[in-house]
């Protein structure tokens, strides 16, 4: 609940700029997170190093106006132009534990409607070392006829790695080269996967038998350590060899428990071996163990090749393979074939006949054939005859071939197909000869070539075969190349002719095929038939929701048109407000035969006329509609994000302003706005404060302008903005506004760096020192650090409060160095004057210096300041005066003492034209706990009214100087 609080915020008055300030996108990529390193390649091309496993935080920042949409995509590389990842509509990209695969190059494109988008890019290198492999090869040849052999041994390291690894061969604990020992050498073979180098023993001596070990690096790249490998070469040394306890090929019976052993016959070192299954993984609830494989009461789906594999890296693998064949039979079909010399389709009695049949076994070569005529077995003769195998038909398929057919032959015969002495079913079919037998016949029935079914709905399409006997019939589609059936597959059998559909989609609608099938029938040509499916669909419109905005009184047309829809006409339309029915508006002549959108005409906008309008089209199938919101409400501001250093801070107060920017949306869409209401919410309080801000006429594109004063650092706010018209209030836009640093050149104005904000107003770390500052407040504290040394909060007291500092501890040594970089300044005045708070506590305190580097001819550091020792567990301030020739930056340096407790920090820093404040306290000699600057004293006496728990620590004589105790003689500032 927002409520007005008054004294919680200045407002300062309204300002506007008559400029249009509507700019095209721009954008830059800036890196974060774990980046190796970001550089400048030979090409010109941003280049991003990480190590796989971190995490690869991209930021794409962005100017322009209106606020850009950012979209990132990726490509694989320069080889292939295919987004492979997700696009990702955020201005900051985060990848978690990123593989090598992501890497290439990553898009950023923002976009906000003006002008052409902007594209920036950027190469992504993953940086990784997996562990090496070593292989070892020998080689035995013959030297001088059969005199002696020469033995040589290869022993060949490989390993995956980003950038390309760097090898190192050692024997024991020496490195191994060309020239150090005549009798290795050390290449890298061609058409190798991966990198690779070979260390060739020649010539094999008995210094040779030894450890050796490959050591690979990318010499420490992104923090990757080294690894190794190491293998010990023996005059035993072999590679792994191999037996099976059965025949290669193994035929069982279903139901039977087999066993097969792979026994190991050679190889030094022990060889390791494993089974595999082709196609697939070994069956649920074999156990493979060692060189035994194990499948209890097997299966027909258990058949196939099963491979013992053998390594030890010597050699090549060793590799075994079995051939499981487990009887079965399925598919039994027949096929009837009129006289093929003849080219007949019909049987006919003096021509000759085939009746041929088939089933489906494992092993298919071992299925026998017989058969009957009319029960008995049939008697072989010159005119009848049994082959096997014919050529035209599928392999092992048993045929009976009658030769000039007469009357005596109808009948019925029966194929029976069986795996003699195997507890396998006998499989048969059965196929009656006569003068009934014809070919068959295909045909749609009537009434059902067209099939019209509703989205969702079942449906049948059906085709009637004829003939005896009377086969399959397949489907497929006919309109679509290479598409598929619902069911998934190109062709489908149904033994009735029906083909069943569930649940149909409008992508199913087309021509469907229907065709005999060449088996358990006539092989003959198939027939074909084909049945059209319409799919009929609720319409789909457009818009589905649309926001109309008009100025009071002005005329509305809103309009609904059908895009899509089976049957693509509108039946009727319905208009409605606010969910009650509207009478039906006048019909247009020419829109009337052929309706495809319908519209309704408001006359004037008016606030009763303002609401929600929906208009409900049907096409007989179902409806769809169409939603407008029409009101004469102003359309909502459009904030301005690229005003230059929005952010103003104050030195002592803790307070900063910021200026806030925005230009309107459509303000000439309807009614002008005449003022806004302005709401700021410090984030996580419920108090608000409200405020209206009056405005002259807004045109497009005008930059509007309001300061907020008194905010607190280094809190956020939410920032509500709502236009007002004489409709009433428009839309209203948020956003959060952030403190952060100032960083600009030093001028009048007094910036002060609190370091609330993580960029340290452009303050960065020295890349030549020995280690860094360290940004925190009381909330990010270290729990277990050192105690009795550093500052419990910043110089406001406050735990959110932020400060730099130095951490001391290990790995840190005596006079280790960190140094803190101001941004450049150009040199403006004669005199400047660094201010800053420094807190310098722990009974190891090393130093604190202030140097200034001028950048008139190279970079020269001066001294300008310095204090060491311990000061107290209190924040106290400098002012230091320098006068920069040109170009400057101020550097904090602090130096590591004998201990871990020498903690130093610093906080608040401001730089400003002029000289430094006249009444100087001396740093060694005495300085105020309550943060005060000398201006603010009294010559003689310390302010109790402002400072109410002041007192003075004097360093020289470590007293504590009690409330009004004269401090200086007023004279010279001297205690």
């Amino acid at each position: 609940m927002e409520v007005t609080c008054l004294l919680l915020l200045a407002l300062i008055p309204f300002h506007c700029r008559g400029q249009g300030v509507y700019a095209p996108a721009q954008a830059q990529i800036v890196h974060a997170g774990q980046a190796c390193v970001v550089k400048e390649d030979n090409i010109s091309e941003r280049v991003y190093t990480i190590r796989e496993g971190d995490t690869l935080m991209l930021q794409c920042l962005v100017t322009g106006h209106p606020r850009p949409q950012v979209r990132w995509t990726k490509t694989a590389g320069s080889a292939s132009d295919k987004f492979q990842e997700t696009s990702v509509f955020n201005e900051t990209l985060r990848i978690e534990r990123i593989a090598r695969t992501q890497g290439g190059r990553y898009y950023c494109k923002a976009e906000n409607g003006v002008g052409v988008p902007a594209i920036k890019s950027i190469r992504v290198d993953v940086q990784y070392l997996d562990e090496p492999m070593l292989t070892v090869h020998q080689t035995v040849s013959d030297v001088r006829g059969n005199f002696y052999q020469e033995k040589t041994v290869f022993l060949r390291c490989t390993v995956n790695s980003n950038p390309p690894a760097r090898f190192i061969w050692k024997r024991g604990s020496d490195t191994l080269s060309h020239s150090q020992d005549n009798g290795v050498d050390i290449y890298e073979p061609l058409y190798t996967q991966g990198e690779t180098k070979v260390l060739k023993l020649k010539n094999l001596r008995p210094q040779d038998y030894a450890s050796y070990t490959c050591q690979v690096s990318v010499r420490n790249v992104c923090g990757i350590p080294d690894k190794a490998i190491t293998f010990r070469l023996t005059n035993t040394t072999a590679p792994p060899a191999l037996k099976l306890s059965v025949n290669e090929t193994l035929v069982v019976n279903p139901g039977e428990n087999v066993t097969v052993q792979c026994l190991l016959t050679g190889g030094d070192p022990l060889p390791q071996l494993q089974w595999s299954h082709g196609p697939g993984p070994l069956p649920l609830g074999a156990l493979a163990q060692g060189g035994t494989l194990s499948i209890p009461s097997v299966q027909a789906r258990d058949s196939g090749y099963y491979n013992c594999t053998a390594t030890n890296n010597v050699g090549n693998p060793a590799k075994k393979t079995v051939n499981l064949l487990v009887r079965s039979m399925k598919n039994a079909t027949f096929q009837i074939t009129p006289d093929v010399i003849k080219e007949s389709e019909n049987i006919q009695l003096g021509q000759d006949l085939k009746l041929s049949c088939h089933v489906d076994a494992v092993p298919q070569e071992k299925v026998t054939y017989q058969w009957f005529k009319n029960g008995k077995p049939a008697r072989m003769s010159k005119r009848l005859l049994v082959t096997r195998n014919d050529p035209e038909l599928p392999a092992v398929t048993s045929s009976l071939e009658l030769i000039d057919l007469h009357f005596s032959d109808y009948g019925t015969y029966l194929c029976m197909a069986s795996f003699p002495g195997a507890p396998v079913p006998d499989l048969s079919v059965e196929v009656n000869i006569s003068s009934e037998t014809v070919p068959p016949t295909i045909s749609v029935p009537k009434g059902r070539a067209v099939v019209t079914v509703r989205e969702g709905s079942p449906a049948e399409l059906q085709c009637e075969v004829r003939g005896k006997p009377r086969p399959p019939v397949l489907w497929s589609r006919v309109d679509k190349e290479a598409a598929l059936l619902p069911s998934g597959l190109p062709l489908e059998e149904t033994p009735d002719g029906k083909l069943r559909l569930e649940r149909v989609s409008r992508d199913m609608s087309g021509t469907y095929r229907c065709q005999t099938a060449r088996y358990n029938g006539f092989n003959v040509r198939p027939r074909e038939a084909q049945v059209q499916l319409n799919v009929q669909f609720p319409p789909e419109v457009e818009p589905s929701s649309q926001d109309v905005r008009q100025a009071l009184g002005r005329p509305v047309l809103l309009r609904c048109s059908l895009l899509r829809g089976s049957p693509q006409r509108i039946a009727s339309a319905v208009w409605r407000f606010k969910g009650q029915l509207l009478p039906p508006p006048p019909v247009v002549p020419a829109a009337a035969e052929a309706p495809d959108h319908a519209e309704l005409r408001l006359d004037a906008v008016t606030r009763d006329s303002s609401g929600s309008y929906e208009c409900s089209v049907s096409n007989d199938v179902g409806s769809a509609a169409c939603l407008f919101q029409v009101s004469a409400k102003a359309y909502s501001p459009e904030f301005y994000f690229d005003t230059p250093n929005p952010t103003r801070s104050h030195k002592l107060s803790k307070n900063y302003s910021y200026v806030l920017q925005w230009t309107q949306r459509e303000p000439d869409a309807v009614d002008p706005v005449l003022n806004y209401r302005l709401s700021i919410r410090q984030l996580n309080q419920h108090n608000a404060v409200v405020k209206a801000i009056p405005v002259r006429r807004v045109e497009k594109g005008q930059l509007l302008e309001y300061i907020l004063t008194d905010l607190r650092v280094p809190h956020s706010y939410e920032v509500r903005l709502t236009p007002y018209t004489t409709f009433g209030a428009g839309d209203m836009a948020s956003r959060i506004i952030h403190y952060t640093e100032p960083i600009s050149s030093p001028n009048l104005s007094d910036n002060t760096c609190h370091f609330e904000d993580e960029k340290i107003c452009g303050y960065t770390q020295d890349l030549t020192d020995n280690f860094d500052w360290t940004r925190q407040n009381a909330l990010t504290q270290n729990p277990k650090r050192s105690p009795n040394t550093g500052p419990p909060t910043d110089i406001s007291g406050t735990p959110e409060g932020y400060y730099m500092f130095i951490e001391t501890s290990r790995p840190r040594e005596l006079g280790d160095r960190a140094r803190l970089v101001s941004p450049l300044y150009n040199a403006s005045a004669k005199f400047y004057c660094v201010s800053f708070f420094y807190h310098m506590y722990g009974k190891h305190i090393g130093s604190l210096n202030l140097l200034v580097r001028s950048r008139n001819k190279g970079a020269l550091d001066t001294h300008a300041w310095s204090l060491s020792g311990n000061k107290g567990n209190v924040w106290q301030q400098a002012h230091v005066p320098i006068s920069p020739s040109g170009p400057f930056q101020i550097i904090f340096e602090g130096v590591r003492g004998p201990g871990y407790l020498g903690d130093i920090a610093i906080d608040d820093v401001t730089l400003k034209k002029g000289e430094c404040p006249r009444k100087q306290m001396d740093p060694n000699k005495g300085i105020l706990l309550c943060g005060l600057d000398s201006e603010d004293l009294h010559p003689g006496l310390l302010p109790v009214n402002l400072c109410p728990r002041a007192f003075v620590h004097s360093a020289n004589t470590n007293q504590t100087l009690p409330l009004w105790k004269p401090l200086f003689n007023g004279r010279d500032g001297q205690m």
